[in-house]
């Protein structure tokens, strides 16, 4: 017997037989695919579509505030010291006295300016008194010029209409009379030589007369002399001169004039000055007499003492906390005086659920702090803009600020307490609604998925309002269906999914929640 050797497999028909091992198990998986695939839910959580009363509300986190509530600050224009402080938690009466502030350099500043007011006040009472010696003396001074030409003006009317003719009258009368007696002396000379001659009169005699007529001759001509240098001479220097003191009065009234305006301007200017000056120290007076007022802090209204340092949102941890001794910032908040009977709530509410909600929709308020205990509330306002520090902690949140009005006189509420806010929207006493997870969106349609005998089929859904837990159904399905709570995020196995149509579930896309917003009832 001949021995033969096994001849090696071709490496053709090594490659044919691992593809055609490929295929089978590709052609397997495709079967059980094709089994796993079919419309059959018995697997899949389902939930039945109800109709009975439906409330349609919006939850959101909030804090309790005052209605009324006043913030009571360092109104001092410096730092300041807090010598003594009302406790907190006190329930205090308008005008109780809740801050005393450290006044001590105030006082001592208050006692100086009282000094310099009183320094200011009698240099104003002398720049007075000065202001009216000066007026006084500027107008006796402007009265003396004044008569001073008027003198001056009368002496020269005086000498030219008066004493300069009756001058040249007395002149005039002095060479006629010189004249006449020269005529005379002259007549007596005649006869004194015809005398003289018929040997009647002595030598002497008519020497004695010839010396008369010689005399009268001299006398006309100085007569004459007086009149030309009373008209060419001494007129016209008096005439100058009484002109001249004319002008000097007149100059001297300008004068006087001029300076008793500067007199007074200089005087008026002083007592300004000392007036501004006084009316400067005053002010600085009242100011630091303020000051001192601004140091006790009375309550301005009724209500209950907390601290800034315990309710405000803007305290630095790393501050020191509100108590005696500590040192507050000019214009630093103290104390929160809410009023005890009237409180708010605010919330801050998505963006999507702003076409909700509205001024005056009612709520039910659940204060952490008092369990069972429901209380009433609306709404009062919803703000414009999205809260900016929001925004800045996550540009893609947008967050409006909402405020509610508590019914006053429910219960004994504190500024700061936590709350949730149910704001009811509507109120159905009838409705078809299946959960909010069932619902998904195929091509911007909400659709939903029903079980009908262990397969669900794609259905088409009008929706109506819904509360983040069910939505309300207005058409596409009724009372006794069941629905999917996963519907299948793939592609269906029927021509109504166009390929690349994935649907997406409703409550993904409808809205986006806050973190910690509980579910309302239905």
């Amino acid at each position: 017997m001949t021995e033969t050797d096994p001849t090696p497999p071709r490496p053709g028909r090594l490659r044919w037989a691992v593809a055609a091992a490929v295929l089978v198990a590709v052609l397997l998986g495709f079967a059980l695919w094709q089994r796993d695939a079919s419309p059959r839910v018995t697997q899949s959580p389902t939930a039945p579509v109800e109709r009975g009363p439906l409330t349609i509300s919006v939850v959101e986190s909030g804090t309790v505030r005052p209605r009324q509530q006043i913030i009571l600050r360092n109104e001092m224009d410096n730092d300041a010291t807090i010598v003594s402080i009302v406790k907190e938690g006190t329930l205090v009466k308008q005008g109780d006295l809740l801050v005393e502030l450290d006044a001590t350099l105030l006082e001592n500043d208050r006692a100086e300016r009282r000094i310099r007011v009183q320094n200011s006040e009698a240099t104003l009472v002398f720049a007075q008194e000065n202001f009216g010696v000066v007026t006084n003396q500027a107008q006796a001074d402007i009265d003396q010029a004044e008569l001073q030409l008027r003198f001056a003006k009368q002496d020269f009317e005086k000498y030219l209409r008066g004493e300069y003719p009756k001058q040249i009258k007395v002149l005039e009368s002095k060479i006629t009379l010189s004249e006449e007696e020269l005529g005379q002396a002259r007549e007596q000379l005649r006869w004194s030589q015809i005398l003289f001659k018929e040997k009647y009169l002595s030598q002497s005699d008519l020497q004695q007369d010839e010396l008369a007529a010689k005399r009268t001759q001299l006398n006309v001509e100085m007569a004459r002399e007086d009149l030309t240098l009373a008209t060419n001479y001494t007129h016209l220097r008096q005439l100058a001169q009484l002109q001249s003191n004319v002008k000097q009065a007149e100059m001297a009234l300008e004068r006087a004039r001029r300076k008793a305006s500067a007199n007074m301007a200089q005087a008026s200017a002083e007592l300004r000055a000392r007036e501004a000056s006084h009316e400067v120290e005053k002010s600085r007076l009242a100011r630091t007499e303020s000051e001192i007022t601004k140091t006790r802090i009375v309550a301005p209204i009724a209500g209950m003492v907390l601290y800034a340092s315990s309710v405000s949102d803007n305290w630095d941890d790393d501050e020191p906390r509100i108590n005696d001794g500590v040192a507050v910032d000019e214009r630093g908040e103290i104390i929160y005086l809410p009023t005890a009977d009237a409180f708010n709530v605010d919330i801050k509410v998505p963006e999507v659920n702003l076409t909700k909600i509205k001024a005056g929709l009612p709520a039910r308020i659940l204060v952490d702090a008092l369990p069972g205990r429901s209380l009433a509330g609306k709404v009062v306002s919803i703000a414009p803009l999205p809260d900016s520090q929001s925004r800045f902690l996550n540009p893609n949140l947008k967050l409006y600020n909402t405020v509610l009005e508590v019914d006053p006189g429910q219960v004994a509420l504190r500024n700061g307490m936590s709350c949730q806010v149910d704001i009811i929207v509507e109120q159905f006493a009838d409705a078809l609604y299946v959960p909010i997870q069932a619902v998904v969106q195929q091509d911007r349609q909400p659709v939903v998925y029903v079980v009908e005998g262990g397969e669900f089929k794609r259905t088409p859904v009008e929706l109506g309002l819904d509360n983040n837990r069910v939505v309300q159904i207005l058409s596409g399905l009724q009372i006794g269906q069941s629905v999917l709570l996963t519907p299948p995020l793939g592609s269906e196995r029927k021509p109504a999914a166009e390929p690349g149509d994935k649907p997406k579930p409703l409550a993904a896309v409808a809205e986006h929640k806050t973190p910690g917003t509980a579910a309302p009832q239905k």
